[in-house]
């Protein structure tokens, strides 16, 4: 077996880092080239192996959501929206204004230039 076929092996022994490079996280050149200067029984591989990264993130996410939604001050929040109305405000009343045209008049024939 050449390193490609040991490398296709090992993914299909290890699946999740699939989920990798679904996520756009590391790219199958990335992985292969850690493949061929490590080996598969390197510590290297313990960051993408070992630890359920979806799992982790589900948990964190809910509490960090929570985190986040507790430091919002709602003051400022509100004068951020206020400020952004204004700003549609402005923006509408400058596409609903409409430029006076000046009419065209022709000069008459008989007129000359300033007379």
């Amino acid at each position: 077996m050449d390193k490609i076929d040991d490398f296709k092996q090992f993914v299909k022994q290890n699946p999740s880092l699939i989920k990798y490079v679904n996520n756009n996280e590391m790219t199958w050149q990335k992985f292969y080239e850690m493949y061929v200067l490590y080996d598969k029984d390197n510590t290297i591989w313990d960051n993408y192996l070992n630890k359920p990264k979806e799992e982790t993130n589900k948990s964190s996410s809910f509490s960090d959501i929570l985190g986040w939604l507790k430091k919002i001050d709602l003051d400022s929040f509100q004068e951020n929206i206020s400020n952004i109305e204004r700003v549609i405000g402005v923006i509408k009343e400058m596409g609903t204004k409409e430029t006076k045209k000046e009419t065209y008049k022709p000069r008459p024939i008989y007129k000359h230039f300033e007379d």
